[in-house]
């Protein structure tokens, strides 16, 4: 890239260019929440595979109820996962329950609460709502025919797409391996939480914070560490995490301080800068690599805010790219109130989600610097706003990314 910084929207596509695939493998059904599919999945059969029984009660030749028959002699049983009976005589009925097959003659299904039972006898209640031709069946193929697509690659699976899947009767599906991924923290003054403190110290926080957000996204393969401001400890233990992972995510260390060596150490070990710096704030000194292994390499700014930050806009879509996920559509809101952009820089702003007569808007809820974290609680996550300096008017529709 040249000597100007990228905007968020540039840096985010470098990103998306340079995120390396993971490889594919197939996984059982138990294991697949949360994964990406890697191939279409096409159906096997129709769906439903048979004329289906949606209510348990009576089925019977619509012509005969048009007839006149009110009564009907109960032949049989159809049970679930039995082969279909057969209707012999018109003024016969078929007893059938919820995913049996239709009796074969059978147009017509009563629920069991629109009929009396008597010595074997089914009588249509006179309250009841009349008979109509197909109601209450599933009838074959019409939720996907053999050879249609059910899901296209690139899909993240979820409940539904996992039921579809196993209802093709498949055991596995291929997917995207799971990125095993490190997230670590550097600096002196940090300290583990629940340590003795001393007045220069802090607790170390940011770590955490990108462990529960990672989980709450589906990725479980995490491990983490705490690296000091030192050198020599600083490259040996992050060649030994790059030779273990296939992300990693840094928090500190990247910006222009004395003891800022984490671009250093990885253009040391092999890593290939991408970009160092975005058009942005918070999180303006984002750091973003590849290593001689396909590793990518996120090195975030160290206060809080601008961690989550940069987590958030970057390192979440740059996992989905590894993938192979498609593209998520990115959210809309409307700012609740004006808001003047100072910088000339792309400004992320937290918010919180407010109901009005129109629908959702976003109400700013500014911290009081990157260090803040405190007040991004009860926010559901920031909103973009293009450089200033300008005023950015009330209703103004902008993108949300959500923690």
């Amino acid at each position: 890239m040249s000597s100007r910084l990228p905007s968020p929207a540039e840096a985010e596509a470098a990103i998306r260019q340079h995120a390396t695939q993971l490889p594919a493998v197939h996984l059982p059904l138990t294991e697949l929440s949360g994964a990406v599919l890697r191939e279409s999945l096409t159906s096997t059969r129709d769906q439903p595979p048979f004329d289906r029984v949606t209510m348990d009660g009576i089925a019977f030749s619509f012509e005969s109820w048009q007839r006149g028959r009110n009564s009907f002699r109960i032949a049989g049983t159809q049970a679930a996962g039995a082969a279909p009976l057969t209707l012999r005589e018109l003024s016969d009925c078929i007893e059938v329950m919820t995913g049996a097959m239709l009796p074969v003659g059978c147009d017509c299904v009563v629920p069991v609460e629109n009929i009396d039972v008597s010595d074997g006898v089914a009588q249509l209640r006179d309250d009841a709502p009349a008979p109509v031709r197909n109601v209450n069946i599933h009838n074959r193929g019409i939720d996907s025919r053999r050879g249609d697509l059910l899901l296209p690659a690139g899909c993240r699976l979820g409940p539904a797409e996992v039921a579809v899947i196993a209802s093709n009767g498949q055991t596995h599906a291929l997917v995207s391996k799971p990125p095993r991924i490190v997230v670590i923290s550097t600096g002196d003054e940090l300290v583990e939480p629940g340590q003795p403190l001393q007045d220069w110290q802090i607790s170390r926080s940011n770590v955490y914070a990108v462990l529960a957000s990672l989980r709450r996204h589906g990725y479980a393969a995490l491990s983490h560490d705490h690296v000091p401001d030192d050198l020599p400890k600083l490259r040996e233990r992050l060649r030994s995490h790059l030779a273990a992972n296939d992300v990693m995510i840094l928090s500190g260390g990247v910006s222009m301080g004395r003891f800022d060596y984490v671009p250093q150490v990885l253009q040391e070990l092999g890593v290939r800068m991408i970009f160092h710096k975005v058009a942005q704030r918070p999180g303006k000194p984002l750091w973003f690599g590849v290593g001689s292994g396909g590793q990518t390499v996120y090195a975030l700014p160290g206060n809080p805010v601008s961690t989550l930050v940069c987590l958030t806009r970057y390192v979440l879509p740059g996992l989905q790219a590894a993938q192979g996920a498609a593209p998520r559509a990115v959210e809309t809101v409307c700012l609740a109130q004006s808001y003047e952009v100072k910088p000339s820089l792309a400004v992320f702003l937290p918010v919180m989600l407010t109901q009005t007569v129109a629908g959702q808007c976003a109400t700013p809820h500014p911290t009081r610097g990157s260090g803040d974290f405190t007040s991004l609680v009860g926010t559901v996550g920031f909103v973009e706003l293009p450089p200033g300096p300008r005023v950015v008017m009330e209703d103004a529709s902008l993108p949300l990314y959500r923690w």
